[in-house]
Formats: structure tokens, C-alpha cells, sequence
């Protein structure tokens, strides 16, 4: 019996994450397994990968044969190089000790290199998340600016409209006072004007 070891899609649509499984050539993609080896997701930066190296390497000593994309998934946590180092343990190149100090340094390597990765990428998203708030804060300070030279306009426009108003109500005082001040004089007029009329007269 072919067996392969692949990946068996889960999760929902547009958030898959993998099961990584050792399966019979033959059986369907998300139908039945031998056995489950670990799991691939994806959707975290970086990609979740957790792998049963033993088991994997197990399979690999029986023939088994690993897709294109688990293949690469097994290099990645270091199945093919313990694989590759058991090889050389069978032909007596190396100790079961050598192999296992040498398999152990690389993975030493590798996880210090992944949280590398990681602090780089979490620098990163801070840069950017500080970019984005100066950004914001030029933005907001625009705003603030331009709302100000609104209102000093509207203050403006609103002193000049007072000013207008208190210069028409200046104006139309006067105009009163000095109809007032005719109709004063034409009274005294028609006042006077009798009396002249009868002193006359006596004369």
C-alpha cells in the first residue's frame, strides 16, 4: 500500500489550517488517515507548525513518501535532516549521541532564527502602527487649524455685521433727532407767529 504523507484541509472558507497525515495514496484528500502527524496553519505570521518529528521520520524509514508542500513543511522543522542523520547512524558514519547533539544544534538554530523572524516582524507592525498614529496627528492638527481660521472667520464676519448694525442705528438716531429738532422749529413758528400777527395789529 502507497502511503503519502499530506495535507488534510480544515477550518472554514477563507481561514483554512492543515492537518499534516500519513495516508493511503489511494484514499481521498479529507477522507481517512493512517495517522496524524502534526498541524500547518497558515493564517499566523509567522506560519504555525507543529510536527510529531519521531513519527514523521518512523514513516519516512518505511517508504513513506511526502507531497511537494509537506515535504517542505518537514525540512522546515528539521524531519528531513534527522531523517538524513539516521541514515548515517545505520551505516555507522555517526553515533546514535553525534546525530541527536547534531540534530539538537540545528534546532537551536532554527528556533532562534524564527524568533528573530518574529521580533522583526513585531518591530515592524509597531513602526507602522507609529507612522499611522503621526499621521493621524497631522491629520487631526489640520483639522484643529482649519476648524480655528472658521471660526475666526465667523467671529470676524460677525464683528463687521455688528459693526454694520450699530453704524444703521447710529444713522437712523440722527435722522430722528433731526426730525425731531424741525418739527421743534416749525412749532415754534406757528407759535410765534400769532403773536406777531396781534402786536401788529395794536400798532
Amino acid at each position: 500500500m502507497p502511503v503519502r504523507i499530506r495535507l488534510q484541509r480544515h477550518g472554514k472558507k477563507g481561514k483554512p489550517f492543515y492537518w499534516v497525515v500519513a495516508a493511503d495514496s489511494r484514499a481521498k484528500r479529507d477522507g481517512k488517515f493512517l495517522e496524524k502527524l502534526g498541524i500547518y496553519n497558515p493564517n499566523t505570521n509567522p506560519a504555525t507548525i507543529d510536527i510529531d518529528v519521531d513519527s514523521s521520520v518512523k514513516w519516512l524509514e518505511n517508504g513513506a513518501q511526502p507531497s511537494h508542500t509537506a515535504k517542505r513543511i518537514l525540512s522546515y522543522k528539521g524531519v528531513l535532516l534527522k531523517h538524513h542523520l539516521q541514515g548515517g547512524v545505520k551505516k555507522g558514519a555517526l553515533t546514535e549521541e553525534q546525530a541527536e547533539e547534531k540534530f539538537q544544534a540545528w534546532v537551536a538554530d532554527k528556533e532562534k532564527a524564527i524568533a528573530n523572524k518574529a521580533s522583526n516582524l513585531e518591530k515592524a507592525e509597531a513602526d507602522a502602527r507609529a507612522k499611522a498614529l503621526e499621521a493621524e496627528k497631522e491629520v487631526n492638527e489640520k483639522r484643529a487649524q482649519a476648524a480655528a481660521e472658521a471660526e475666526a472667520a465667523e467671529l470676524a464676519e460677525a464683528e463687521a455685521a455688528t459693526e454694520e448694525a450699530q453704524a444703521e442705528d447710529t444713522t437712523a438716531e440722527a435722522t430722528e433727532a433731526a426730525a425731531e429738532t424741525e418739527t421743534a422749529v416749525e412749532e415754534t413758528t406757528e407759535e410765534t407767529a400769532p403773536e406777531a400777527e396781534a402786536s401788529a395789529e395794536e400798532e
